[in-house]
């Protein structure tokens, strides 16, 4: 028999890959097998924010609330090349919440939990603010506060290097067959989605960090019958050409309670989400429905100037949210806090499930997760780290993200102003590992399209789990906004061809 494993971690969304980290970080030999691309589903589908939550006041959500109000702060600091500071615009309407009552939840927001990085929110009227010029003449006074913005995808691939170098071993394509408990070990049967070769390994314990699959795993891979599940809420959005000038985003309330964000993004795009709708379906085929697109229209056109149609639309995207079954009646009042399901004793080894959750909580989850699995592993004594251990690219000086751009520009001067703020977003201190000793644009190898050259793409196949165009120009970067159209049949030829096969990991 092989040597076991002390976990074998099945997902390789947020949830799966922090606890991969900070397992890995506690000296426990890990495995995480994914069934597709790392954040290939509700990870990489999310509204890219990093937030407390401040619509969960409503519903008394006040641990979860504060609980992310203190990961948003922790988060900024260890991952600041990936993640920053935005302003939020809340126009008051009047078929909205009442002033006292947003007034009354800012307020909390503000002081549930400690804050040092971010400023108060404030009351303000739009005549001297720029929100003034983009709302309809009736909007005159509202609200601003400040959350964060993340690249949700990135986080993920980001938390999986950091696992590697610390020792776990991630396998992207690779699907969990079957686990069933065998000497007081799990002995798991794996199948590499490319290959088709399968491979049985054995762990100590193992961690159901499936997303949206997790039931699925429990019943069909494990043959396990439980009373806890997800409730699968659909999150759809829409991208559109920039609708408005100005770095804030806006938080716009529905007459249906909902609220919808709109938020600068990709530098010439704004990004519109989301929706909030029961789903029944396969989470790997979920799709916009036109009726969401509508509906996100909408909300935009009942408080801007200029009104946004479906055919705006330049893309979309949408992710099935796998959120702990509360019974709650409506999608939108569904629990975003997570559930950890410890099961195993006697002749069954230890088996974590993750139920729910949202990204900006992971890295407390896996810390809680790990609590609850260090001691069936006989490693009472290992500590938490993760809380200020800079993720890869993150140990950026003093958190100056703008003097590390001079920096690099200064550096490698023939970056053009644009890349080198884009190499310095995407990876931080991890840039200088893609630009090298390089002296010239051609030092870089092959420019695909817009800028996006043979050297970073390299980087991303060697050290990213990098496989396919969409790998390259959706998750690991939205360049695919950016590129000529032919940039990702050029990409598909380059991953081909034996020059870079043979270094897929």
């Amino acid at each position: 028999m092989p040597e076991p494993y002390d976990l074998l971690i099945i997902g390789g969304g947020i949830n799966g890959v922090g606890i991969a980290r900070d397992a890995s970080g506690r000296k426990l030999s890990v495995l995480l097998v994914e069934q597709d691309d790392l954040a290939a589903h509700t990870s990489s589908a999310s509204t890219k924010l990093i937030h407390g939550g401040l619509r969960y006041l409503e519903y008394y959500e006040f641990r979860l609330v504060r609980e992310a109000l203190m990961e948003r702060e922790r988060l900024l600091g260890i991952a600041p090349h990936i993640i920053w500071p935005l302003e939020f615009v809340l126009p008051q309407s009047p078929t909205g919440r009442s002033s006292w009552r947003i007034r009354a939840g800012l307020m909390l927001y503000d002081h549930l939990a400690p804050r040092s990085r971010l400023p108060n929110s404030k009351a303000v009227h739009f005549g001297p603010h720029p929100a003034a010029e983009i709302l309809k003449p009736e909007f005159v006074k509202g609200f601003t506060y400040a959350d964060c913005w993340v690249e949700d995808s990135r986080l993920v691939a980001l938390n999986a290097l950091d696992a590697s170098e610390r020792g776990a071993k991630i396998l992207t394509h690779t699907r969990l067959l079957s686990a069933q408990p065998e000497k007081r070990l799990w002995k798991a049967q794996l199948k590499d989605q490319v290959t088709g070769k399968e491979e049985t390994v054995f762990t100590k314990a193992l961690v159901n960090a499936a997303g949206p699959w997790v039931g699925d795993v429990l019943i069909k891979e494990l043959g396990i019958q439980t009373q806890k599940t997800v409730r699968k809420v659909k999150g759809s959005h829409i991208i559109v050409p920039r609708i408005y000038p100005g770095d804030f985003a806006f938080i716009l309330q529905n007459p249906d309670k909902r609220i919808v964000f709109a938020i600068p993004y990709e530098y010439e795009y704004t990004l519109i989400g989301t929706t909030d709708i029961p789903y029944e379906g396969d989470p790997a085929q979920v799709s916009i429905s036109p009726e969401e697109t509508a509906y996100l229209c909408e909300s935009v056109s009942r408080y801007f100037r200029t009104p946004l149609h479906p055919n705006d639309v330049i893309r979309s995207y949408s992710g099935v949210r796998p959120l702990y079954d509360d019974h709650a009646a409506n999608a939108s009042a569904v629990t975003r806090d997570y559930v950890l399901d410890m099961e195993g004793g006697n002749d069954i080894p230890p088996l974590l499930s993750v139920f729910g959750g949202k990204i900006t909580t992971y890295r407390r989850l896996a810390e809680h997760a790990l609590s609850l699995l260090q001691p069936v592993l006989g490693h009472p004594k290992g500590h938490s780290w993760t809380a200020t251990a800079p993720l890869p690219g993150g140990d950026i000086s003093n958190g100056d993200f703008a003097g590390f751009v001079r920096m690099l520009s200064e550096q490698y001067p023939f970056l053009s102003a644009h890349l080198a703020y884009r190499l310095a977003r995407a990876y931080g201190t991890r840039a200088l590992k893609i630009l090298g000793d390089a002296r010239q644009m051609a030092d870089l190898g092959e420019d695909f399209g817009g800028e996006l050259t043979q050297s970073e793409v390299n980087y991303l196949v060697t050290q990213e789990w990098a496989r396919e165009p969409e790998d390259i120009l959706w998750r690991r970067s939205k360049m695919a906004l950016h590129v000529p159209e032919n940039t990702a049949e050029k990409l598909k030829t380059y991953l081909q061809s034996s020059a870079i096969a043979e270094k897929i990991r």
